[in-house]
This record gives structure tokens, sequence and C-alpha cells, in this order.
């Protein structure tokens, strides 16, 4: 491409999306194009022209998408996330289109946040915050229990998972881990304990996901993974909305043998999370119904949202773009489909 700038597509753009990639290192040897709608097969004609596309974690890059973007000369698909389960990967090799992503972000971002959701259910945190803004300094209904001594289920021992176990592990609760690929050496020295998925499901008082999203995994809590939940457990969703099955858990939660949940991710979160929605029906009924339940917090998808995560996803994103002029060097551990 000789002295020529790149040009790169970034898509689901937010504020601070533009802030932190035109901050990072060669950006501003980019030439950038930022788009606040989602990229799929409708809008990839608005790719015509750029080298490189940036999308986000609920864009839908499918093959019919793909298509498009390789008929535009694209380039690269450079996912500014650690998930590709929205990304073809089959066609994009087919295609000829290298896909990257940023593995490994902040897992302490998004551990933090896991524990931060636990606290703030369990001991009815944002309730107490909106009674006092009312003058109303009443404790009924705001009782919680210790974490500590409790027994907390994690699934999915990645970088995530083990800092969220270990950060258990600080409030004196027990560790039990379930992983297809165990790591003993950090359960032995971290005092986490593996063990089957029924075991964990059937012993712990709080459960935290941390799996990545797979045919395997797709809806892993379901109606009957849930029915052999203790009662009263406590369950914790900060990495795939579709580890859920939604409408099972609204029937746990119906029924009371669900004790809470704390979402940071939904199944269909496309065209609700990340916007404003406050001057309209919300259109997602389960959604709905969800919000309308006094031991159900959701937030948006924000886990990731800190300095340090923005800093290294735009650092990773950047890098990849401009390793499009060298004819693709990219970052160790970033190739998703060589």
């Amino acid at each position: 491409m000789g002295e020529e700038q790149s040009t790169v597509a970034v898509y689901d753009t937010k504020s601070y999306d533009r802030e932190f990639l035109l901050s990072a290192d060669g950006a501003k040897g980019l030439d950038w194009r930022f788009h606040e709608f989602r990229l799929n097969f409708d809008t990839a004609v608005t790719a015509d022209g750029a080298d490189v596309v940036v999308p986000f974690v609920n864009d839908r890059v499918d093959r019919a998408c793909l298509e498009v973007l390789a008929g535009q000369g694209v380039k690269l698909v450079a996912l500014r996330c650690a998930g590709f389960n929205n990304v073809d990967l089959d066609a994009a090799k087919e295609l000829g289109i290298p896909v990257t992503r940023v593995p490994s972000y902040s897992p302490h971002a998004v551990a933090e946040h896991t524990v931060g959701l636990l606290l703030a259910l369990n001991r009815r945190i944002h309730r107490a915050w909106n009674r006092v803004r009312e003058q109303n300094f009443s404790l009924a209904g705001l009782v919680g229990f210790d974490v500590c001594g409790k027994t907390v289920g994690i699934i999915g021992t990645g970088k995530i998972g083990q800092i969220t176990a270990e950060i258990f592990r600080g409030f004196q609760a027990n560790v039990l881990a379930f992983d297809p690929f165990p790591n003993e050496e950090w359960a032995q020295r971290n005092g986490v304990t593996y063990g089957g998925l029924d075991q964990l499901l059937k012993e712990s008082d709080i459960i935290s996901l941390h799996t990545p999203l797979t045919k395997d995994t797709h809806h892993i809590l379901d109606e009957e993974t849930l029915s052999v939940m203790k009662r009263g457990v406590v369950i914790v969703n900060t990495s795939r909305g579709k580890l859920i099955d939604t409408r099972a858990l609204i029937g746990a939660l119906k029924s009371g043998h669900i004790g809470g949940v704390a979402l940071d991710v939904y199944e269909e979160e496309e065209g609700v999370f990340f916007e404003d929605l406050s001057d309209r029906v919300l259109p997602d009924d389960d959604l709905s119904r969800l919000l309308s339940f006094p031991n159900v917090l959701v937030t948006s998808h924000q886990a990731f949202l800190t300095r340090e995560a923005l800093s290294e996803i735009a650092r990773v994103t950047v890098a990849n773009a401009v390793s499009v002029a060298s004819g693709g060097a990219w970052l160790e551990g970033t190739h998703l489909n060589p």
C-alpha cells in the first residue's frame, strides 16, 4: 500500500470508542470513519473504500456481510472485543479476510464488575441508594448474607474466571470451579477445587459464568440445570447472554427457586444494550419481565468499561489496523482464522 493511509471503518461507535481509538499509538496514521450504527449485511455497503472494519460484540458479521466486505476489498476485520461468536470465521477464511480480536483487554475489569454486581445485589445497595434519595432510611427488606463461608461456583477458569475466583477467595469463600481444561496448578495455589458441572450446580450458593459462547455452552443454564441448583442460589453472568435460557430463568425466579440474578449480558442485546431507550416502550417482553423482579440486577454490558480496558482495546485494534499496511504482522494471540 506504499505510503497510503489505511482507511478504518468503526461500527457501533460511542464517544469513548472515538476518544481511546484516536489517542492510541499509530492512530494518526490511519484514516478513520466512525459509524454509530451496527455492521451487518444491510450496512456493509458503508465499508466501501475501507481497508479495515472494526465491529463490536453485537455487530453481525455473517457470511452475507463478509461477502459484501470482500467484494469491497476489505483486508481485515478487527474486532475490538474478545468474543467472536458473532463472526463466521470459516466464511471469512474462505473469502481471504483475516479476523483479529482483543483476547485479553482487562480481565480485572470484568472480574471486579462481577463481584461488584454480586455485592450490590446481595446487600441491596441499588435499592438502598434509591430509598435514601427519597429520605427513606428504613432497613426493611435489605437483609443480605455474608459471602464469607459460602460456596462460589466458577464456570470457566480462563483469565477472568481465575481472577474472579481469587477475589472470592479473598472473601474467605469456598470456590468450586468447572472447566473442560482445568488448571490444577493454579487451583492448588489459590485454594480452588475443581469438580464436575453437576457437583458445582448442586453445591454452590453463588454461581458465576465465565465461559465463552459455543455450541456446547449455549444455554448451559436451562430449565434442567437451573432445577438442580440449591434453592436460593444467586447467579451472576458477565460473560455471554446466550449462556442462560432467559425464559427458563424467569420461570425459576417466579417459583422462588433462584434467590437472585445479576446480569451484565443478555440473550437479545441487539437494539437495546448500549442505547438510550428511556423515552420508549421496551420492545423485549422477557427483558421487561426480568427488570420487574426485585431480586434481579441488570447492567448494560459495561463490565469491560474501564480506562485500562479501553486503552488496551484501542492499542491492539490500532496495531492490527496499522499492520495491514505491512502485510499483516498481527499481534500475537489476536489472529482468529490463520
